[in-house]
């Protein structure tokens, strides 16, 4: 029986790794399948890790009909048995119901790869369309860090390192621990989330001092 499987976890947990890799995983047994991006951090149409695998992919738009679109391609006699599908929690939960489709109708695996929650901790409305729809949820392989060393939970939006927990849901940025710049990501375990310490806030222990935002 085919299945929509949900892989979640935060930033930096190698999603887009274990994406690529199932995706390899089922090419060389001979299956053939689609992947699927959407803002993907090296640009459009690709899917992309932070090791420095990469793989071209169909790029994921508001308007983008998946039902629709690998309908066509089997109509037109191509054989489609998965689809790898990176980034979900930038698509749409119409998306997700189309991805639903085409396993119960098409009997497809479509393996999906994204976040829970965005900086704000509020789930993306794509996951939580996912999370009820799923046939199955596996948490990432591979756990991220906070920069206290705890697992990370959270994924956590800042300005000069300074975290912020206001704006729009989908703004997109670096994943760097105590990245500076206009826009940036940190992954943290909830404790620090809660206190909004990054790594560029935290105490310097070798005798700074803690600057926090209060929280409001």
């Amino acid at each position: 029986m085919s299945e929509l499987v949900f892989f979640s976890g935060t930033m930096d947990c190698g999603k887009s790794t274990v994406a690529l890799q199932t995706d390899h995983n089922h090419r060389i047994r001979g299956r053939r399948g689609l992947l699927f991006s959407r803002f993907d951090r090296s640009g459009e149409a690709v899917i992309s890790s932070r090791i420095g695998l990469s793989r071209p992919a169909i790029e994921v738009h508001d308007d983008t009909d998946l039902l629709a679109f690998v309908s066509g391609r089997i109509a037109a006699g191509e054989t489609v048995d998965y689809l790898v599908c990176d980034e979900v929690h930038f698509y749409t939960p119409a998306h997700v119901e189309q991805l639903a489709r085409l396993v119960d109708d098409h009997d497809i695996d479509v393996f999906a790869f994204g976040l829970l929650s965005d900086f704000r901790t509020r789930l993306f409305p794509s996951s939580a369309r996912f999370i009820e729809l799923a046939d199955r949820i596996a948490g990432s392989q591979a756990e991220a860090l906070c920069w206290c060393g705890a697992r990370a939970t959270h994924n956590a939006r800042t300005l000069d390192g300074v975290m912020v927990v206001a704006g729009e849901q989908v703004v997109v940025g670096d994943v760097a621990s105590g990245a500076t710049g206009a826009v940036a990501y940190e992954v943290l375990c909830r404790r620090h989330h809660m206190r909004r310490e990054t790594a560029a806030t935290a105490v310097d222990l070798r005798g700074g001092e803690l600057q926090t935002v209060p929280i409001a």
